[in-house]
């Protein structure tokens, strides 16, 4: 059903979700507000990637075209839940769609979780990252071992960070505070462990592979860890398992048949150990793992159990790297279980299980961590897909409230904001050799969004 006047729709959330759900709302008829905590954009690709992959955040150059167009607002440093509520929106949207990703560390569980050097990656990556929230974040890194608990590309770029020679770090655009405590770091060896085997592990290839192009650093795998189980072996061979788990594998036998160069440091990747334990006198000392086998349940599936036997590994620092959760925001319709907003295809779902008229979720917030930056754009076009249906057959209930030239409040950062942002980062870079240097203060980063001296 076509409209004279242009419905709009808001978006929460900054990251590649919700920017490629503003372009395909834009394609679609509507006028577009994008909403974020920060005052800059682009979420996890800004804070989540590592600094030393820049050719991945080239995708930001596909954002900036969504917002030089016309019908796009970005307004920055604005909360959901804090400075604006689930009915503010809903009362001023003809569409409502959140995609704010999932922000909480998944946990182990485990005793000694809690103890001192033991971190969530999702709070370590966001300090090297500049991430506001967490840059007066203190890591004691001075210990000759730290373990990296999980088998995901995330626990590869903590290790990788870890490792990375002092001239690998000074070119990026880790955080300021984060390169003198990286090159400070007494960290020699980086530990991944995985619970299942190799041919289960998450990696991607290219970051698999990357590892071994490091200055400075030993990759070290146990070649009794890549004879794999028959079950596992037939796995692999089957119709069931894609190419990207066979060429892990090959890949960590390469690295198994490596002989070491003798470096300073070490990557270290071992399989079929999952945490028991922590251990330590109110800081990390050890780990205690338990070692584990491959098991067929009888249906296809593969998964590890305990053979009973134990190991205890000594480190100073454990990071678990094990997923991502959703973090409920007051009156938005929340699965506790998945940690995700209830949902059918993107449609938001009450309590009674019937859609909210005008409210849809995408991205990680909706599905799930998993995947890469380009699986969200299906993702959205899913979800807009349901928007554009239920447009046209008319099921958009229209605002009772007009938006307002005082909405949401005086302190938005705005797209010509964040430009002068970015203008100042890259500037200060520049000199150095750098990418840009990241403003991590959030009065500073307002101040420089409104242009103050």
């Amino acid at each position: 059903m076509s409209q004279s006047i242009p419905q709009r729709a808001a978006v929460g959330g900054a990251g590649p979700s919700g920017f490629y759900a503003c372009g395909m709302l834009l394609d679609a008829g509507f006028e577009v507000d994008l909403f974020d905590a920060l005052p800059t954009p682009y979420g996890l690709v800004r804070a989540g990637v590592a600094p030393d992959h820049p050719k991945i955040k080239t995708v930001t150059r596909v954002f900036d075209k969504t917002a030089a167009r016309e019908g796009f607002r970005f307004l920055g440093g604005v909360e959901l839940g804090r400075d604006v509520t689930r009915e503010d929106l809903v009362a001023r949207y003809d569409v409502v769609l959140y995609a704010m990703g999932t922000s909480r560390d998944r946990r182990l569980g485990i005793p000694g979780e809690d103890l001192v050097g033991s971190h969530a990656a999702t709070d370590f990556v966001a300090w090297y990252n500049g991430h506001p929230h967490h840059a007066t974040r203190d890591y004691d890194l001075n210990c000759d071992r730290a373990v990296v608990v999980g088998n995901g590309n995330v626990a590869i770029d903590v290790a990788r960070m870890l490792a990375l020679d002092p001239g690998e770090l000074a070119v990026t655009d880790t955080a300021d505070h984060a390169i003198g405590g990286l090159q400070a770091s007494g960290v020699r060896e980086a530990l991944i462990l995985g619970r299942r085997g190799p041919a289960q592990a998450a990696f991607t290839n290219p970051e698999l592979r990357e590892l071994g192009e490091l200055a400075r650093a030993d990759v070290i795998v146990d070649p009794e860890d890549v004879d794999l189980d028959a079950a596992s072996a037939a796995w692999l061979e089957s119709d069931a398992a894609g190419a990207t788990a066979r060429r892990n594998v090959e890949i960590l036998r390469g690295y198994a048949a490596r002989e070491p160069r003798g470096l300073s440091h070490r990557v270290a990747l071992r399989f079929l150990r999952s945490p028991l334990e922590i251990l330590g006198d109110g800081r990390v000392k050890a780990i205690r793992v338990a070692v584990n086998r491959i098991e067929d349940d009888g249906e296809g599936n593969l998964r590890a159990v305990p053979t009973g036997v134990q190991e205890t590994i000594p480190c100073g620092l454990v990071i678990r790297s094990i997923g991502y959760l959703g973090e409920p925001i007051a009156g938005i319709p929340f699965d506790e279980r998945r940690a995700l907003i209830r949902n059918a295809g993107g449609r938001v779902l009450g309590d009674d299980g019937e859609p909210c008229p005008g409210e849809y979720a995408a991205g990680w917030i909706k599905r799930g961590p998993s995947g890469v930056i380009g699986t969200n754009k299906k993702d959205a076009a899913d979800t807009v897909a349901r928007v554009v249906e239920d447009r046209d057959a008319g099921l958009l209930p229209a605002p009772t409230v007009a938006l307002g030239d005082d909405w949401p409040h005086e302190q938005v950062t705005d797209w010509t904001g964040w430009q002068r942002i970015d203008r100042h980062e890259v500037g200060l870079g520049e000199p150095q050799g750098r990418p840009r240097v990241k403003v991590v203060d959030l009065d500073t980063l307002h101040e420089v969004g409104r242009g103050d001296d």
